[in-house]
């Protein structure tokens, strides 16, 4: 295994970049996973800029207009977790009918040894 000489890279966020991350977070019904996964971050690091958000250690430029980026982000996170929840409930219906296809070839199958047997 080769000996890495050099530092890792650590990535370095902008101050404006973790707002917009804590503030999606914030936001009703977003959970910090989701959040974290759809900005490619560890789920930790969030929590932690969050942590930070409260503290006054990150703090929003007022002169920004945040809001309409965050507001498009979250609609954007809002249409995944739907779409999230009705490929759940696809694949859910998908099961069940496997499950009913079986049942009716089995039953057939059943109706078939039956009928053999009887003869």
């Amino acid at each position: 295994m080769p000996k890495y000489t050099k530092p890792r890279k650590t990535w370095q966020y902008s101050n404006e970049f973790k707002v917009k991350a804590v503030q999606l977070s914030l936001i009703d019904g977003v959970q910090v996973k989701e959040v974290a996964d759809t900005l490619d971050i560890h789920p930790f690091m969030l929590s932690r800029w969050r942590k930070e958000y409260r503290e006054g250690k990150i703090v929003a430029d007022k002169r920004k207009k945040i809001t309409d980026v965050s507001s498009k982000q979250a609609k954007e996170l809002l249409k995944v977790k739907r779409l999230e929840a009705e490929n759940r409930k696809l694949k859910q219906e998908v099961e069940l009918l496997k499950k009913w296809q079986r049942y009716l070839a089995e039953a057939h199958q059943q109706g078939i040894d039956s009928s053999k047997d009887s003869d």
